[in-house]
């Protein structure tokens, strides 16, 4: 088996596999109970995607009331929430604040380190779990197990083989190649018979069937479209309506408002082609107030004048109406007083992967126990985003990935006690 101890002396050696919060995180448990432990990474150094994801604010939880941060893991929060329950996120400040890093709460109930960066964190993490004498590796790429069962690695020096008491793998999702998270480790673990649900995108962009028009592209993109609220039925006959603000791009639309609802506008798309949904570009005006506007007579004002003398709507949101609205509405008040209030936008493909902030698919929860170890492989453990999960932007993917991280240790340490 991939994690039989052949060496009495490794008979308390743990592997890590990954160095993004997940398995720094599990790395930390191990070490503070006395276990030997090494990480390896593939890359120069650890946490990249993590720096990088902290270089705008380092967005590390969220203080929203506990019943309802658990329900942003959608169908997966029956896996996830007994890992929050152990390590959630209020343990995850506290954690935070013992590494001498206080945090505070936006308006938007959004947590970050006071200072809003990511690399003073990981430097005190990292420098802590150097004198609980973790010892890292860069650049050892895991290539999987030899016939006899010890990991495979390719370094700098050529391959190496390592055979340790158990192996906690927390390899990332497969966005943002480049900094470490490719998705390679998902034929390895597929051979091996362990079940990994398809990579797909998450918190991503969105193209536009038919693409922008030169017009709005070259006026508008990279402008965001704020204060709207979009509404959507998806595939399987749910309705959402969200409020918030979205970004325009040279094919499409991203930004929080979309990463909102990424997972079931991706999930349409596979399964009809498309995810059609309506924005209401005036919220807070109601259909009879907008109606009541578009009515009135405009006597020699441009339809551009009259609107954003009546109804203020201008540069992108007026643009937007002349891109999605068929002419004849503009000379149908009525119509037009429709399109202001459900615009529709039909979008037809995700971003690629690589592009997203996050992915979905994985290692399936059903091929794991409740310590999170690999039904198939005794001793080889897996947490962070390469499980079948996913989660809004906002600190949810971050403290589910520590808390998987935190779980993973505690499942090591209670199957070595009880192997």
């Amino acid at each position: 088996m991939p994690a039989a101890t052949t060496h009495p002396d490794q008979t308390t050696s743990v592997t890590i596999i990954g160095g993004g919060p997940a398995g720094l995180m599990a790395a930390e448990g191990l070490a503070t109970a006395g276990l030997r432990v090494e990480l390896f990474d593939a890359m120069p150094s650890v946490a990249r995607k993590f720096l990088l994801a902290g270089k705008g604010g380092m967005n590390i939880t969220h203080a929203e009331p506990y019943d309802s941060f658990v329900t942003r893991y959608g169908e997966r929060r029956a896996e996830l929430q007994p890992l929050l329950d152990t390590f959630g996120p209020q343990a995850l400040r506290d954690w935070i604040h013992g590494l001498g890093i206080d945090t505070f709460v936006g308006t938007s109930g959004r947590v970050f380190p006071t200072d809003m960066k990511a690399a003073p964190l990981l430097r005190a993490w990292l420098h802590r779990l150097r004198e609980q004498g973790v010892v890292f590796h860069m650049r050892h790429r895991w290539l999987g197990w030899s016939n006899e069962g010890a990991l495979r690695f390719e370094t700098p020096t050529g391959e190496r083989l390592l055979t340790p008491a158990a192996t906690v793998l927390a390899l990332g999702g497969g966005s943002w190649a480049k900094l470490g998270s490719d998705g390679r480790w998902s034929p390895l673990l597929q051979a091996r018979g362990v079940d990994v649900a398809t990579l797909k995108p998450a918190n991503c962009g969105f193209d536009i069937g038919g693409g922008w028009s030169e017009h709005l592209r070259s006026r508008f993109a990279g402008q965001p479209l704020k204060a709207v609220v979009i509404d959507f039925t998806d595939a399987g006959g749910r309705h959402h309506h969200r409020r918030g603000e979205c970004l325009i791009t040279g094919t499409g639309v991203e930004g929080s408002l979309i990463y909102a609802l990424a997972a079931p506008l991706r999930d349409t798309i596979d399964t009809h082609g498309e995810a059609m949904l309506h924005i209401d570009l005036m919220p807070d005006w109601s259909a009879e107030r907008v109606a009541t506007e578009t009515c009135r007579p405009r006597g020699a004002r441009s339809l551009a004048s009259h609107l954003q003398s009546r109804l203020e709507l201008k540069g992108l949101k007026a643009g937007l109406l002349r891109e999605l609205l068929p002419a004849p509405a503009f000379n149908d008040p009525a119509a037009l007083a429709a399109g202001i209030k459900a615009l529709p936008l039909r979008l037809t493909a995700t971003r690629p992967i690589d592009e997203a902030i996050s992915s979905a698919g994985g290692v399936r929860f059903e091929g794991l126990d409740e310590r999170l170890m690999l039904r198939q492989l005794p001793g080889v453990f897996c947490a962070g985003e390469m499980l079948d999960w996913e989660a809004p932007t906002g600190g949810y993917l971050l403290t589910a990935c520590f808390a998987s991280g935190h779980a993973a240790a505690r499942g090591v340490l209670g199957w070595l006690q009880h192997d």
